[in-house]
């Protein structure tokens, strides 16, 4: 049944996104301006569309690489990350043993400790196994979210119908085969809304980087940004310029995908 919204609503929406808005629009049509028309008229739209900025970083800042590195450890965290908490809530869910529960509890824990009290030792381990400066080691360090994942799936899965899984035992499947076959295919809609929320966690991540990675040549997007503070410390244009490009590949992920976010939170609300 719909609804039509309360004009009260967009009275007080309206002026909200304008106010979220506006931070976006300053930088973005100051990225067309030059420094001294930016200075004189900050918010006002640029008297002609100057280019010079968007060249200027796209010769001095190594935007390809950084790109490349934030590309694979993204990629491959968020594969690492759906296999191991789905088949982390996979075995809780299918085996409920007094092991399980316990050790349902101990994630639970390692869960709620800031990740910021952990960077010394974890810095000190990937240091003992030589993965420190490495995109590697970065990997295997957002590979922890998987315990996010494993708490947003295990409840989703535990709306899986589990005469569907009695029916393949019957059949003979083996476990894994239940899982591949059977289970992946049935919670989809949670894995991909998961897999959103971790993708633009890992891809917009500062801390982590900036304390494991030195080399100039391993650097994420994020940290290029950092890295330009000081660069263009005189030019803000070019450093609004160097920030936008930066967040287009994020903004065409969040619009591509925002309705799986609802979907796949709004599916586990209302099965069972």
């Amino acid at each position: 049944m719909n609804r039509k919204a309360s004009p009260l609503t967009s009275v007080i929406m309206i002026p909200v996104a304008l106010l979220v808005g506006l931070p976006l629009y300053y930088i973005v049509v100051n990225t067309f301006k030059t420094q001294g028309e930016m200075s004189t008229s900050p918010l006002a739209l640029p008297q002609q569309l100057y280019l010079e900025n968007y060249r200027t970083v796209f010769e001095s800042v190594p935007l390809a690489s950084s790109f490349t590195n934030t590309l694979y450890v993204t990629a491959l965290s968020i594969l690492l990350m759906l296999l191991i908490g789905s088949t982390a809530a996979y075995g809780m869910i299918m085996r409920n043993s007094l092991f399980n529960r316990w050790f349902g509890v101990a994630l639970l824990l390692g869960f709620i400790i800031p990740g910021q009290s952990t960077l010394i030792p974890l810095y000190r381990l990937l240091v003992d196994i030589h993965l420190v400066n490495t995109l590697t080691g970065l990997v295997l360090l957002y590979s922890a979210g998987a315990i996010f994942c494993y708490f947003l799936i295990q409840g989703y899965m535990r709306t899986v119908p589990f005469e569907i899984i009695e029916a393949a035992r019957i059949d003979g499947a083996g476990v894994f085969g239940i899982y591949w076959r059977i289970v992946l295919p049935l919670i989809r809609p949670i894995l991909v809304t998961v897999g959103v929320f971790q993708t633009m966690w890992v891809w917009n991540d500062f801390i982590t980087p900036n304390v494991f990675l030195s080399s100039p040549e391993k650097k994420t997007l994020v940290l290029q940004v950092y890295t330009a503070v000081g660069q263009f410390s005189t030019n803000w244009p070019s450093f609004m310029t160097l920030s936008v490009i930066v967040l287009i590949p994020m903004v065409v992920f969040f619009i591509l995908t925002q309705r799986h976010i609802v979907n796949g939170l709004l599916a586990g609300g209302v099965k069972g």
